[in-house]
């Protein structure tokens, strides 16, 4: 994952146009070097343009969620503030799977890495290939304890 550019592409809108968010991300990795994958995930999601970090949980390990058998997820959440909008945030977040070795073959199926738009606080998209709020959050205790503890730290 090394090969991930330092800053991701600028959208072209102008300044006046972007709407300043707060998003929450969803990292899993259940592959390989999981603890790595995250690292280098949460590096490359701090590198993109009009973004800043403002928090990440821990990491925990999980069950897999589906019918596919395979090994525990590593997963942690983390908090940011970005200009992008959740569709040039989600072409992103694929970007930096594609570069962790992510191939999409089986629904829920194991991956290098998994990155989730969980929530934006003032947006929200229906759309075939992207929901946000995500439509899984109500059914992912660990996704409901860690945007907790985020939206604490970040309103004190």
């Amino acid at each position: 994952m090394s090969s991930c550019p330092a800053r991701w592409p600028t959208p072209k809108l102008p300044s006046s146009e972007r709407v300043r968010d707060v998003a929450y991300i969803a990292l899993g990795s259940n592959l390989g070097q999981r603890e790595v994958f995250l690292a280098e995930a949460r590096r490359a999601i701090a590198g993109l343009a009009h973004t800043r970090v403002l928090g990440q949980t821990e990491a925990e390990e999980t069950a897999p969620i589906g019918p596919v058998a395979q090994g525990p997820f590593l997963n942690q959440m983390v908090a940011i503030e970005t200009e992008l909008s959740p569709h040039d945030l989600l072409a992103a977040l694929k970007e930096i799977e594609q570069a962790a070795g992510r191939v999409r073959t089986t629904r829920w199926g194991p991956r290098t890495l998994d990155l989730d738009i969980v929530l934006f606080e003032k947006q929200s998209v229906r759309e075939p290939e992207l929901t946000v709020p995500h439509p899984e959050l109500s059914n992912r205790s660990f996704w409901l304890r860690e945007l907790a503890i985020l939206r604490n730290e970040r309103l004190g």
